[in-house]
């Protein structure tokens, strides 16, 4: 006897039992159904009657015609719910296994659902990433479009700028061409008015003097020259004015202004600043020889100085004066020039005096340089941007000879009159001179 079993999908399961439960594509026929409902599935279990099952065939065995006796149908009933129980228990062991697999395809089925729950979470962020992201690169395409125009905009200001600047800068030239011509129609003027007067007060004085007094003028007029300024104090000469120096070894004169008064007396004057009547941007060759009246505003001379400061040692005295009425001093122990071919490199010594603890010309000394002689230290050309010749080094803390600014237009100049540890950078002062004497006078 056998056990067929028939599963279809959707639960609904077709158990048979006999010795042929089925025929080959036939439905079961004369059999008796059990049911039996297990949670969502219904099994049916199809078993064979009894007068359709025959004893098993026995060889040898007597053949009766009689009906069996009450033994040996109870034997066929044990043997019928022997081959029951062996039933019932392999269908338990199906029943088992069938919810095994229940169970299985269940946890598939919720595994699959998670998984597809969480492909469906992932793919709505990643939908959401690529919106964030086409809203970020829209963004950034705005702001390179913004940073594209304001470059724009800024390059159009700067050649804008540039232009202005240009213009500015052809007008400041023209200006500064008329400055200097004025200056130099003004400094001519002045010395022929000065010459006049002169001439005036010469004439008055003798007339107004005895024919003694008249001679004694007139002498002093054509005195001999001396080396310098002490040497005609020692000779007896203690008034301050314009004398004649010789240079040294030499049968060239000079004309030079000598204090006879300040600290003693006999300081040869280099350089005076005290109006603006002359102009000191000035070439090399015009530094070289001197320039301007003695008088008043003048620069005595490089080559003049260089030959004097070497026959023996010099004092430099520098006296700056500010629009406030205050006056500063500073004295080097020490001071020469040296020759035209070692650009006349300023030496000092010893610096004392009231203008500042530090020396304002740089130290060591610096070689000189005017607008058509760049000797100094930086590629700006400092006497060009500075005006004047000086001993520039990086531009340096000084200028005696910048740009002469009135009272009320002398602040915030960096190309004027500056002396930086008395005054500062900016502050162009009113008036300016530099005097030297020897050092044992």
């Amino acid at each position: 006897m056998r056990l067929s079993v028939y599963f279809t999908w959707g639960c609904s399961i077709v158990l048979a039992a006999g010795y042929n439960a089925f025929g080959k594509g036939a439905e079961p026929a004369g059999k008796k159904q059990y049911q039996v409902q297990h949670g969502p599935c219904s099994y049916t279990f199809l078993l064979p009657e009894a007068d359709s099952c025959r004893p098993p065939y026995v060889p040898n065995a007597v053949q009766r015609d009689a009906p069996l006796d009450y033994d040996d149908s109870v034997q066929r009933l044990q043997l019928l719910e022997n081959i029951m129980e062996n039933n019932t228990q392999w269908l338990l062991k199906v029943l088992n296994q069938t919810t095994r697999l229940e169970l299985q395809l269940l946890e598939h089925s919720l595994s699959t659902n998670k998984l597809e729950r969480q492909i469906s979470v992932q793919t709505n962020e990643i939908t959401k990433l690529q919106e964030k992201n086409s809203f970020l690169e829209k963004r950034v395409l705005e702001m390179e479009d913004k940073h594209t125009l304001q470059l724009k905009s800024i390059k159009d200001e700067k050649d804008q700028l540039q232009i202005l600047v240009a213009r500015q800068n052809s007008i400041i030239e023209e200006l500064e061409k008329q400055l200097v011509t004025a200056t130099v129609n003004n400094s001519v003027l002045q010395k022929q008015q000065h010459d006049l007067m002169e001439t005036v007060h010469n004439l008055l004085t003798m007339i107004s003097t005895p024919n003694s007094a008249k001679n004694n003028f007139i002498a002093k007029e054509e005195q001999i020259s001396f080396k310098d300024c002490a040497e005609a104090f020692k000779s007896g000469l203690t008034t301050s004015g314009i004398y004649t120096l010789t240079f040294p070894n030499t049968a060239q004169e000079k004309k030079a202004y000598c204090d006879m008064e300040s600290n003693g007396g006999g300081w040869t004057v280099l350089q005076r600043r005290e109006d603006g009547s002359v102009d000191f941007h000035r070439t090399w060759k015009e530094y070289k020889i001197g320039f301007g009246d003695p008088a008043g505003e003048y620069w005595l001379g490089n080559e003049f100085v260089s030959q004097l400061t070497n026959q023996k040692r010099y004092v430099l005295k520098i006296i700056l004066k500010d629009w406030e009425g205050n006056e500063a001093y500073t004295l080097y122990d020490q001071f020469y020039l040296a020759n035209e071919e070692q650009k006349y490199r300023i030496h000092l010594k010893g610096l004392t005096g009231t203008a500042g603890k530090i020396s304002s010309i740089s130290q060591p000394g610096n070689d000189f340089s005017t607008k058509d002689a760049d000797n100094d230290k930086c590629i700006c050309k400092c006497s060009q941007m500075l005006t004047g010749g000086w001993w520039f080094d990086a531009c340096g803390p000084s200028n005696l000879n910048g740009m002469y600014y009135p009272l009320r237009q002398n602040n915030n100049k960096f190309n004027g009159i500056k002396w930086y540890y008395w005054k500062g950078s900016g502050y162009s002062l009113k008036a300016t001179t530099m005097m030297i004497r020897p050092a044992d006078f």
